[in-house]
C-alpha cells in the first residue's frame, strides 16, 4: 500500500473515532438535558396537584403527552407509549376528568388496567 493511501486511510480512521467520541458526548449532555427538564416536569406537576384545583386523569393523554409516571416502561412527562394509555395521567380541572371521552371510553381518577 502507497504511503499517500495510507495516511488517507489513518486520518480517515481517526476523524471516525472522533466523530463517535464527540456524538457520545452529545448524547449523554441530552439525556441529561432531558432527565432535568423532565425532573423540571414532575416538580411543576406535583406543585399544581398541591393547589387543590387539579386532579389525574388516567386514560385521557395522547402518546408522549402525559404529565407524569405512566407505570412500568416509563419515567415521567411524555413517555406514555400509546394514545389513551391507561397507567398515564394528564392533570385536569378538578371535576372535570371522569367527564372527559376517548375512544376507550372516560378518563378515570384511578390507573386503567388494559
Amino acid at each position: 500500500m502507497s504511503r499517500p493511501i495510507l495516511s488517507t486511510l489513518v486520518a480517515g480512521a481517526f476523524a471516525t473515532a472522533l466523530g463517535a467520541a464527540t456524538a457520545a458526548s452529545a448524547a449523554g449532555s441530552m439525556s441529561n438535558d432531558m432527565m432535568k427538564m423532565q425532573q423540571e416536569k414532575q416538580q411543576k406537576t406535583m406543585q399544581a396537584l398541591g393547589t387543590g384545583k387539579f386532579e389525574k386523569c388516567f386514560g385521557v393523554a395522547l402518546k408522549g403527552q402525559n404529565d407524569c409516571y405512566a407505570g412500568p416502561g416509563t419515567t415521567c412527562a411524555g413517555t406514555s407509549s400509546a394514545n389513551y394509555q391507561g397507567n398515564a395521567f394528564k392533570l385536569v380541572a378538578k371535576g372535570t376528568c371522569t367527564t372527559i371521552s376517548t375512544p376507550n371510553g372516560h378518563g378515570s381518577l384511578t390507573p386503567i388496567k388494559a
